[in-house]
């Protein structure tokens, strides 16, 4: 898939396997997508160039995405931060294969000129770093990557997708979403190749790749949200940063954020085919709510695959 090319990629070229019913997720690279964005992502891989300004936010599904998004909103636009009382995270830092590639090859945004050094956007993707490897190694944008507990992570995705209009009708058992996430074909799985792709690029390249877990910022917010400041040039300043920081914390505190009409609403995102309402994306948010769900045997398995999958590559996270 090279940033020249302008061939369409065809669903019937690519490898599938059924993730549950009559659904199927297609391969590419190794990593398995939604055909409703199997092309959108191939545009994105194609045509998308970052700017030097740009932010991008890269995250594995159901993992912090939503709470990150006002997080970064508040940090870079700070006397904007109240727009997040009436407009959806998801629309203030939109995805570039769900809102913004959707049709075409051209994006469907106004984007600044290369000249115009003060001028941030910010983006997020669930598109795997393989994939998207040549668009951000060529660009000076910066990366913000957050992941979650795998346990924690399964079971959000298995609440969010038996949200979807087409689970009405058959909703995703649990026991095919507990071996479809250990076995790889789970929506931009597999999970653990995913996250350890930024993972690696974080320690080889920390000026340009942000690497944060969800538990990190849950247990230390305000720390966080003073590095990713620094991080993204912008640092919090003057004699009142403590309050600064305490503010943009809990204006984007999911108590506050759950709680604002918009993100209540059954309306779908703006621009994408793919029709999930903003009140799914806030559900608990809570850390180790896999302790609901999850048998001592099944943790025992995730375990294993995460032990073999992360420790043994030195990153010692998730259990």
């Amino acid at each position: 898939m090279e940033n020249s090319s302008t061939e369409i990629l065809e669903l019937s070229s690519l490898p599938k396997e059924k993730w549950w019913g009559d659904n199927c997720l297609y391969q590419v690279g190794g990593f398995w997508l939604l055909p409703e964005f199997v092309q959108s992502i191939d545009r994105v891989i194609k045509h998308f160039k970052p700017l030097p300004s740009d932010i991008i936010l890269a995250s594995f599904p159901k993992t912090g995405t939503t709470w990150l998004k006002s997080l970064l909103f508040s940090i870079v636009h700070r006397s904007s931060k109240d727009r997040l009382a009436i407009e959806h995270p998801h629309e203030l830092v939109p995805i570039l294969e769900v809102q913004i590639y959707t049709k075409s090859n051209e994006p469907l945004i106004t984007t600044p000129s290369s000249t115009n050094n003060h001028f941030c956007q910010i983006f997020s993707t669930h598109i795997p770093y393989q994939l998207l490897a040549e668009t951000l190694d060529s660009s000076e944008c910066r990366v913000v990557y957050v992941t979650r507990n795998p346990k924690d992570t399964l079971i959000s995705t298995w609440h969010f997708v038996n949200k979807w209009e087409k689970t009405k009708e058959e909703s995703w058992p649990f026991e095919v979403a507990v071996d479809k996430f250990c076995n790889g074909p789970f929506p931009y799985g597999p999970y653990y190749d995913h996250v350890m792709g930024y993972k690696k690029l974080s320690m080889e390249r920390p000026s340009k790749f942000f690497f944060v877990t969800y538990e990190e910022l849950k247990n230390d917010t305000k720390t966080h949200v003073m590095k990713l400041a620094e991080f993204l040039g912008c640092p919090f300043e003057g004699e009142d940063v403590e309050e600064q920081v305490e503010d943009v914390v809990k204006s984007c505190s999911f108590e506050v954020l759950s709680n604002h009409e918009v993100n209540k609403s059954e309306e779908s995102l703006i621009g994408s085919k793919f029709k999930v309402p903003y009140n799914s994306f806030f559900r608990k948010g809570a850390i180790g709510d896999h302790e609901n769900y999850l048998c001592d045997v099944t943790i025992e398995r995730i375990d294993a695959l995460t032990r073999e999958k992360f420790h043994s590559c030195g990153f010692m996270y998730g259990i």
